[in-house]
């Protein structure tokens, strides 16, 4: 797999749904976006969230798990349709073409995660999402149905942030051993 040629793929659909997603919902107050995969290493999705939407929860309902968890965004896996799908349709067939081992399989995956994170950490440098907002936004790669260990997800997020919903994040991740 090519994941230099991948990485222009993601960071071009990373700013088509990005930019789709603010020219519809920019009232709504965007303070989050992130890019997903799967264990398997076969999508990869964007997803994107609003103040208006938390705002709408219900105080029982557990604010910073709506707040952080892009699964349970508002606008999850929404914008760039078609380029992402492109994006997952060469995964699923590079995966489908190999003979992958566990160990190649691994590296692989840990390659398209990086590719993902790096990509973020591109576009925040460059202050790509900031430019558009007009301020800082809490950036995030995750896995769906599978987790960084504690210390990963530390980093990525110190990486992808500068930014008071950083130290938020990271102050509830401390509650997730409880």
């Amino acid at each position: 797999m090519d994941f230099k040629t991948l990485a222009e793929e993601i960071e071009k659909a990373t700013k088509m749904a990005f930019e789709e997603m603010f020219e519809k919902h920019q009232a709504e107050n965007i303070y989050s976006f992130a890019l997903y995969s799967d264990e398997g290493a076969m999508t990869v999705c964007p997803s994107l969230n609003t103040l208006s939407f938390l705002n709408s929860l219900r105080e029982e309902e557990d604010l910073y798990y709506y707040k952080f968890e892009p699964a349970e965004w508002k606008y999850e896996a929404v914008g760039a349709e078609k380029a992402f799908d492109t994006i997952c349709y060469t995964l699923r067939t590079v995966l489908e073409k190999s003979n992958y081992d566990e160990a190649q399989f691994s590296h692989f995956r840990s390659q398209l995660f990086e590719t993902c994170i790096q990509t973020l950490k591109k576009l925040k440098d460059e202050d790509y999402f900031k430019n558009i907002i007009g301020e800082d936004i809490f950036l995030l790669f995750t896995v769906s149905d599978d987790g960084f260990a504690q210390e990963a997800m530390t980093n990525i997020v110190s990486m992808l942030n500068s930014n008071p919903y950083k130290d938020e994040y990271l102050t509830w991740m401390k509650t997730w051993e409880e």
